[in-house]
């Protein structure tokens, strides 16, 4: 008996012991520390979106990660942050895939294949190639083997499509366009512009509204309706075009420099690859919801004219598409395998999915014509 009852306080105090040292541990344990620096302003809905991703993982982790979002060159300029990240100067950035062109080419077909690779991806097909396939591992393969940088990548937030966007004075034509400066986003899209006869100059988006102030540019295009009136562009033109071929598909990364990454364990990684999951399907809701918002205020408030794309854009810019991808992928085999990837998977994808656009396009149509012809209330 005496021995039983030994045994069962050592047991106790043995307990106590281990539940002390593992609070201990805990309490001990110091947060992950992650500044992020982006390349969009705190004004943008993009950036209360990654605010809210932090809180997510923060939630989601108990606070062993804290995450500080960074605007648009709180530390370096929005061009220089891969490098920042590979260096370890800030733990993460977000920028798009894009702004690396400088570096290699195909960067640009990971965040904004022009056009949807030329090849008509949407938007969600552009997504499904990314985790369906194969684009995701050619995404790692970027920056691993091809710009050989210290970061780990992760697609984020889907905000495509772009619009073609402002103008000083409407466009009836692509002749028209081509009488104005216009900023467009930086690397293959802008040589695209430039091979239609466009004089396309890119500038970060901090960049844009002064430039149009001062008459440097006549037109430009950063994000969408939202981001865009937050932006202030309503300010200084009043003609926007709504549908862009330049960014059709648009989707933001975020990158962590690899060796903050491999200090988090492994179930922090997972909750930290859960988190960012979550945040594209959050774009893509709040994206539907803050856009219509923004087209009603730019239209009723700021009495900015919404137009439609000139109809001969459209096979001009695809043209000029295929002309300067076929170029670089003649050059560059990385290029050329990413093209591949997503011309192959356009040719399964886009037959049937353009079937099903077609019917919630005929569904919406249908829907405003029946409010248009209704009866005004009684009143």
């Amino acid at each position: 008996m005496k021995r039983s009852a030994y045994a069962r306080a050592a047991l106790a105090i043995g307990a106590v012991a281990l539940a002390c040292t593992t609070a201990f541990a805990q309490t001990a344990q110091q947060p992950a520390k992650l500044r992020i620096q982006t390349a969009v302003p705190s004004a943008s809905i993009y950036f209360e979106l990654l605010k809210r991703f932090g809180d997510r993982v923060d939630k989601m982790s108990g606070g062993r990660i804290k995450m500080e979002m960074l605007p648009d060159g709180a530390i370096v300029p929005a061009f220089e942050i891969l490098d920042a990240v590979d260096k370890g100067i800030v733990e993460g950035g977000y920028a798009w895939t894009h702004y690396w062109s400088g570096k290699n080419a195909a960067a640009g077909l990971f965040s904004n294949p022009m056009a949807g690779a030329g090849v008509g991806l949407d938007q969600l097909s552009h997504v499904a190639w990314i985790f369906e396939g194969g684009g995701y591992d050619l995404y790692r393969k970027l920056y691993s083997d091809v710009l050989k940088v210290n970061v780990e990548p992760f697609f984020i937030q889907p905000m495509g499509p772009d619009p073609l966007g402002w103008f000083k004075s409407p466009i009836n034509s692509t002749a028209d366009f081509k009488k104005m400066k216009y900023r467009s986003p930086p690397g293959i899209t802008g040589e695209i512009f430039k091979e239609m006869g466009i004089a396309a100059v890119a500038l970060p988006g901090g960049e844009i509204v002064p430039a149009a102030q001062r008459g440097v540019i006549d037109a430009a295009e950063w994000i969408g309706p939202a981001d865009d009136l937050n932006l202030g562009l309503q300010t200084v033109w009043k003609h926007y075009y709504l549908q862009g071929l330049h960014q059709s598909t648009d989707i933001g990364e975020l990158i962590l420099n690899k060796a903050a990454w491999n200090k988090l364990s492994p179930d922090l990684q997972e909750i930290f690859r859960t988190a960012v999951m979550a945040s594209m399907m959050e774009t893509y809701t709040f994206n539907v919801y803050r856009n219509a918002q923004a087209i009603v205020k730019l239209r009723n408030e700021f009495k900015v004219q919404i137009h439609d794309t000139p109809k001969d854009f459209y096979p001009e810019f695809v043209r000029a598409t295929t002309v300067v991808l076929d170029r670089y992928a003649a050059k560059d085999a990385f290029f050329r395998q990413v093209l591949d990837s997503q011309r192959n998977f356009a040719k399964v994808v886009v037959p049937y999915w353009t079937k099903i656009l077609d019917l919630y396009a005929a569904l919406g149509n249908a829907a405003l014509a029946a409010q248009q012809a209704a009866p005004p209330p009684a009143k």
